[in-house]
This record gives C-alpha cells, structure tokens and sequence, in this order.
C-alpha cells in the first residue's frame, strides 16, 4: 500500500472521527466555503437547471454539490500524489477537481442542446395556443395565462418573461431576452411581432393579429414538414441497414459455402 493511500485512508478516518464528535461538519465547510466560489457560478446555470428540473429545483443547493465534489477531488488527489508531490501534480490535482466542478454543468447544456430540436418543433404550436389567448387579452394577460398549459421547456422563460413585464419594462428586450434564451427558427421574429401586436391600438390589432397567425401557420408548416422528413430519414435508415444486413448474411453463406466447396 502507497503511502498516498494511507494518508487518504487516515483523513477519512479522522474526519468521520470529527463529524461524529461534532468537532467537524463537512456540510458547514462546504456552506462557509461556497461563496467563495460564486464567481466560477455560470451566468445561465440557475435557467438551465430550471429547463431541467423545473421551477422549483433548489439552484444552492446543486451548485453546493459541485463545490463538494470539487473539493473532494482536489483533495482527494493531492494525497493521492503526497508521496511524489510536485507542481505538475498540484495543478493536476486542480484541474481533475474543476472538471469534477465543470461536469454536472456540461452535462445540463448537453441536455439543453439536444433539446433546442424540440423546442423548434414546439414553438409553433405553443404560439398558436397563444394566438387565441391574444384574441380575447392582452399579450401581457395573454403570456401569464400561457404558462400552465405551455410546454415545460418553455416555463422558465415565460415567467421570467411575465415577470419583467410586470415589474414595469416596456421595451422590447423581455421579448429579446426569452428569444436569445430559445434561441430556434424564427424566435425573434415571432417575439418582435408579440411585442408590436402588444403597442397596436385595438383600430389596428386585428390586422396585426392576421399576419401574426399567418406567421404562425408557416412556422406550423415547416415543423410538420421536418417531421415528416425525419421519418422518411428514419425510414430510410432502417431499410440501408436491413439491406446491408440481408446483403451482408447472403455474402457470408456464399463465402461459407465456397471455402466448403473448396476444401471437398
């Protein structure tokens, strides 16, 4: 046994010693230690976290967990490395406990990635839930009516959205700022005609609403038609691979049977 394993195996022992005596608690150190790494605390990890699990996840702490396990690596391998302990180790150490911090985020905007696809797919049809909301409120009555019924990828941003509104900005950069957060096809046209049928006066709200749903019907169009594209692409594939695989058995029994053949 390495004397880096007997060191680690010593700290476990004297920390587990010192939490049950109460002298220690891991959970305080790492509530005292965690502000002093806000900083590294990325600007869109609590709305990822949001479009993950919902409105209600606890963003501190999540965001205490990889401090945690930040620290523990770090830790963790500088007694693995006591015996030999340079500078190339120590910064090692360091990295392998940032990419320990660095991992749950990467694995959240993986998530969010794989899902923009599906969000280009459901934007249209929320839209168009919207558009008959629109047609008897306010766009801003209209947005907070939406969120129950709204897809769960698109709750986060639709409160945020609500939220701004309310609190009195009447720009147009809540709008923006929802668009850049799904950033899909045509979020920002689709946001900046919202945001223009939100000022239309009721004389020419009706005109306005026509090229919004017009919008949305094309929006609606070009969904459908990727759907059905990636089916055929889908289609496709499996009839490639049946083939191959059907060409691929009957190659290999005539080879079989050739060398059969050959050694009669």
């Amino acid at each position: 046994m390495s004397i880096g394993f007997m060191f680690i195996i010593i700290a476990i022992i004297v920390i587990f010693i010192l939490q049950v005596n109460n002298h220690f608690s891991s959970n305080k150190f790492i509530k005292e230690t965690e502000p002093y790494f806000r900083i590294l605390m990325e600007d869109d990890y609590e709305f990822l976290l949001k479009v993950r699990y919902g409105g209600d996840v606890d963003v501190n702490k999540l965001y205490g967990l990889r401090v945690r396990d930040g620290i523990v690596g770090i830790i963790f391998c500088l007694l693995l490395f006591l015996q030999q302990l340079t500078f190339a180790y120590i910064l090692l150490s360091l990295l392998i406990g940032f990419l320990l911090f660095k991992m749950p985020y990467m694995k959240l905007s993986n998530y969010y990635k794989q899902n923009l696809h599906k969000i280009n797919l459901l934007l249209p049809y929320y839209l168009k839930g919207l558009e008959i909301l629109v047609q008897h409120y306010t766009v801003p009555v209209a947005l907070s009516r939406s969120i129950e019924t709204a897809p769960d990828l698109f709750k986060p941003g639709l409160r945020e959205l609500v939220a701004k509104i309310d609190a009195g900005d009447s720009s147009v950069q809540p709008y923006m700022d929802f668009a850049h957060t799904y950033p899909v096809r045509d979020s920002m046209r689709m946001m900046r005609l919202l945001y223009r049928l939100g000022l239309g006066s009721q004389e020419n709200k009706q005109e306005q609403l026509l090229m919004f749903s017009r919008t949305i019907s094309t929006l609606q169009n070009k969904a459908r038609e990727q759907k059905y594209k990636e089916r055929l692409e889908k289609m496709e594939n499996k009839t490639m691979m049946m083939l191959f695989g059907t060409g691929g058995g009957i190659l290999g029994f005539l080879l079989l049977s050739m060398m059969m053949m050959m050694n009669y």
